[in-house]
């Protein structure tokens, strides 16, 4: 039985082998841009796929980030919209919803941004700050700095190991 995942991963890695250089960095910048690659997975498939891994980097970095800010743009303006027509009305809390506002309330914007990884992709995460009416560009800045330090210290983690292995 196959995982959906992992068919979509080798997919990108199929797509790159089969692209001319040029191209290369846009597919691992779509790739960055699915939720569970991310710029961390994406990295790996260009590097895998032959990609400098600095191109690699920047390109994945480049497609998650992309892909967030759209996020935090249509979230931003779906809570602007919600929140005019309902007025003050109270939304319903959900035990997800509840576990999100207590981690947010510990960590802030840069706790659950920079730790929002280890559970959920970014543009979850992003989502979810945004709805709760924390603004957009904090979000965006928050969601930057932990794209690129989760993009480049996965590489270089995995570029480490390839040397031992190697």
């Amino acid at each position: 039985m196959s995982n959906p995942l992992t068919d979509l991963v080798l997919g990108f890695q199929g797509l790159v082998a089969d692209v001319p250089a040029l191209v290369q960095p846009l597919i691992v910048a779509a790739a960055g841009a699915v939720p569970f690659i991310e710029g961390e997975g994406a990295a790996a498939i260009g590097i895998i796929g032959g990609i400098h891994p600095l191109v690699a980097v920047l390109a994945a970095a480049i497609g998650n980030l992309l892909c967030v800010a759209i996020v935090i743009l249509v979230t931003s303006r779906v809570r602007a919209a919600v929140t005019t027509r309902r007025g003050a009305l109270e939304k319903p809390t959900t035990a997800r919803r509840e576990k999100f506002e207590k981690a947010y309330h510990r960590y802030g914007t840069p706790g659950v941004s920079l730790l929002g990884p280890l559970l959920l992709p970014t543009q979850f995460t992003a989502a979810a700050l945004t709805s709760t009416g924390v603004s957009p560009v904090r979000v965006l800045g928050w969601q930057a700095a932990a794209i690129v330090l989760w993009t480049t210290g996965v590489t270089l983690i995995a570029l480490g190991l390839i040397r031992l292995a190697g």
